[in-house]
């Protein structure tokens, strides 16, 4: 049975005055569910409040809009880090981290989520825990348990648990202070991947920035990596695939291009024009490509494995500038000649090619 990729934007799945919560859904974006991946995106107004949740799912958190502030309580840690967070900033948060988002400015402040939910409640879809408001953990207990549990009486137990009449996300009132953000809280928790040194960088075709173990250790504890790729207008991205049994789940940050997946047996199973907001999974082993409109193009991307590795089809570092003349030759059926045409091409460019005078 073969699973649609189509790439699909993401749905508003609750929210109010301060802000709202949006999701990708299984059943919309198939993939999501065979890839057991999770994706979702807050938005938050002036003085937007995401209350402290926990989540079921390892995640990358990616600033795609505005600046903000993130309170963070890692398991083993009984203290909270405060930082400031701001558009290009990534985030690992494994399991257990209880988090909360507070936007103290003017300008929206957007974040997108991606995870790992093989071991959720529900494949392709995170199960967050609020831990205040009316559907919060201790709304579920009797003021009883409650009471022992925080040494206070039921009536005060009472009015703490339920005088927060909201969920989710709220907008705090004017004069209600909020948390300053530490600078030192950053080490090692985030990292900017707009400031990053690039670890790839190319002429007039294109340039990424790696996440991975080296650069912010606490991917190793969420288990995926990432990276962030811009390309010129009308580049291309080599065709290529991750060769470490990874599933790459790619949203389009900004601009617009053209896509193409192909499977099993050479069969191209997705072509498609994507443009800022739209996600789509590409599947184990399957190659994919991508080829910027006038404005290029650039993209956000998780691969189920810290580490990831990849193997290009096209450039210098692709595997066909390693093979021996006679192999291709005998693979492609075809003549000296055409060879070493074939082999003279793409010497000095990897990964993202600069267009043409006739792709432009």
């Amino acid at each position: 049975m073969e699973i649609d990729l189509t790439p699909r934007l993401s749905k508003k799945s609750y929210g109010g005055d301060g802000g709202a919560y949006y999701s990708w859904s299984a059943e919309e974006l198939p993939m999501l569910r065979a890839a057991s991946i999770g994706a979702a995106k807050i938005l938050l107004e002036k003085r937007g409040f995401a209350l402290p949740s926990y989540s079921d799912s390892s995640k990358v958190a990616y600033v795609l809009q505005g600046t903000g502030t993130c309170g963070i309580v890692l398991p083993e840690a009984a203290k909270e880090k405060v930082l400031t967070v701001k558009k290009g900033d990534a985030i690992a948060l494994p399991f257990g981290v209880v988090t909360w988002w507070f936007n103290p400015n003017d300008a929206e402040l957007v974040i997108l989520f991606l995870g790992d939910t093989s071991k959720g409640h529900k494949a392709g879809q995170f199960t967050n825990f609020p831990i205040t408001g009316n559907n919060g953990i201790f709304t579920g207990f009797s003021t009883e348990f409650v009471g022992r549990a925080w040494d206070l009486t039921e009536d005060d137990s009472r009015d703490l648990v339920y005088g927060q009449v909201n969920s989710g996300i709220i907008k705090v009132k004017d004069g209600q202070a909020m948390p300053e953000p530490s600078p030192k809280d950053r080490d090692g928790m985030v990292l900017n991947c707009e400031e990053a040194p690039l670890d790839v960088d190319i002429k007039n075709g294109g340039c990424v920035v790696v996440l991975n173990t080296k650069n912010l250790p606490l991917v190793g504890q969420v288990g995926l990596g990432a990276d962030l790729v811009r390309i010129n207008g009308h580049a291309m991205c080599s065709p290529g695939f991750s060769c470490d049994s990874a599933f790459q789940v790619t949203y389009i940050v900004r601009g617009s291009g053209r896509v193409q997946i192909i499977g099993v047996e050479g069969k191209r199973v997705l072509e498609t024009h994507v443009k800022g907001g739209y996600l789509f999974i590409v599947p184990r082993f399957f190659v994919v490509s991508k080829i910027a409109d006038a404005e290029g193009m650039e993209w956000f991307s998780i691969i189920t494995t810290p580490n990831p590795v990849f193997t290009h089809l096209a450039g210098k570092t692709s595997v066909w500038k390693a093979m021996s003349p006679e192999v291709l030759q005998a693979s492609f059926d075809t003549t000296p000649e055409l060879e070493k045409l074939f082999r003279s091409k793409r010497t000095s460019d990897e990964i993202f090619f600069p267009p043409s005078e006739s792709s432009q």
